[in-house]
């Protein structure tokens, strides 16, 4: 079977992300490209300006923000994808639930499959927000609902996952109809229309700020300087010295608590049966991977580390939605290589279509938070939500 190659859309992105992601990454280009960047830097700069008139409409009141009364915690970050934020959601609604808070996770639901534009402007109707998990039953597949909403109301039962464009709507929906008293706002760092009680921002370790440009010259969605917002940071993909980069957060937030943490494997589970198999089960054995994420060498490398030799990489956009012959060819290439299994994400995982029979094992990586240091920060933060002590200086 032939690769079903990526659409045009996608092969821009993917290329373009290799340009802004790090420094020096556009350097040696044809003058083509330089132009193009140029053009981008231009862009980059009306971005950033409308960026800053927004915050100051907001921090003035000409635009109103939206308190519902219960704890509002926002999990962002200031750059485009790839700081990990599912897994830290996770752990703060798993965290919260335990403390016997009644949570719900409030999302967009990113790429999932919704009616077009124009009939979204245009429709008279005021649609009810949609609700992955009531926090009882799993009620909607990743398609609709999105990849993380789904992913987080599957591994998070007794926690809420809501969807929708409007979270002021979503919020009001989880409080009145599921008795939520605690609203995690996923991706939320931007999203100023509901009054936050705390800030959550990450930060990856390994690519803190990108090349320093604003989209879509670079990766930041904001200037740095506004990580002062920020309650409390998350140092994510830790692996090693990092007092370089909290220098660098210290030169725009002196107060934020920081937690240093890693996105650590704990398992191998079957794409379809679910079943489980430990990471020693890599050691020596011959991959192939497939993703669709925004950082996928981070995952290829995890899988080497584990000791895996790591022969095929397949690599799409991030939330790529597969379709079944991209998974198939993947599949078939794997086994024609004579690899042991073809190892995707979580995130992936869901996005695939079911097959009754497959030439090899497919397998995902389940990854969890760990946190290396400043563990009393995250408590501290979980017992400021929970009111067992009084507020951060």
């Amino acid at each position: 079977m032939r690769k079903a190659r990526p659409n045009g859309i996608e092969r821009l992105e993917s290329y373009l992300v290799k340009l802004i992601q790090e420094k020096g990454a556009d350097e040696d280009q044809p003058s083509g490209i330089r132009f193009l960047l140029a053009f981008l830097k231009a862009v980059s700069f009306i971005f950033a300006v409308v960026v800053h008139i927004r915050y100051a409409l907001y921090r003035f009141g000409v635009i109103r923000r939206y308190p519902l009364g219960v704890q509002v915690i926002s999990i962002g970050n200031v750059t485009a994808g790839g700081t990990g934020k599912t897994p830290v959601t996770e752990i703060f609604a798993r965290t919260l639930a335990a403390e016997n808070r009644k949570v719900a996770i409030l999302s967009r639901g990113y790429r999932r499959k919704e009616a077009p534009w124009w009939q979204r402007i245009f429709s008279q109707v005021i649609e009810p927000p949609l609700v992955v998990s009531d926090g009882k039953h799993v009620l909607l597949d990743a398609a609709t609902g999105g990849d993380e909403p789904y992913m987080l109301a599957s591994n998070l039962p007794g926690v809420a996952v809501i969807v929708d464009r409007n979270r002021v709507k979503a919020g009001r929906y989880a409080i009145k109809r599921l008795g939520c008293n605690t609203l995690i706002l996923d991706d939320g760092f931007q999203y100023q229309k509901l009054k936050h009680s705390i800030e959550v921002v990450l930060v990856d370790s390994t690519n803190p700020f990108g090349n320093g440009n604003m989209l879509p010259r670079g990766i930041l969605r904001e200037p740095a300087r506004n990580l002062s917002r920020a309650d409390i940071i998350f140092l994510t993909k830790c692996r090693g010295d990092v007092s370089r980069v909290k220098e660098e957060i210290r030169r725009y937030n002196t107060k934020a608590e920081i937690v240093e943490c890693n996105h650590t494997p704990r398992v191998l589970k079957d794409v379809w049966s679910k079943e489980e198999f430990p990471l020693s089960w890599l050691q020596g054995k011959t991959t192939c991977t497939l993703s669709g994420i925004a950082s996928p060498k981070g995952f290829e490398n995890s899988l080497r580390r584990l000791g895996a030799k790591v022969v095929w990489c397949e690599r799409y956009a991030d939330h790529h939605r597969y379709e079944a012959s991209e998974v198939l060819y993947a599949l078939n290439r794997t086994a024609d290589m004579g690899a042991d299994a073809l190892v995707t994400t979580e995130k992936d995982a869901v996005r695939f279509p079911r097959f009754e029979t497959v030439p090899v094992k497919c397998l995902y990586l389940r990854i969890a938070i760990e946190i290396l240091a400043g563990e009393e920060n995250f408590t501290q933060i979980i017992n400021r939500i929970c009111f067992k002590n009084k507020p951060l200086s």
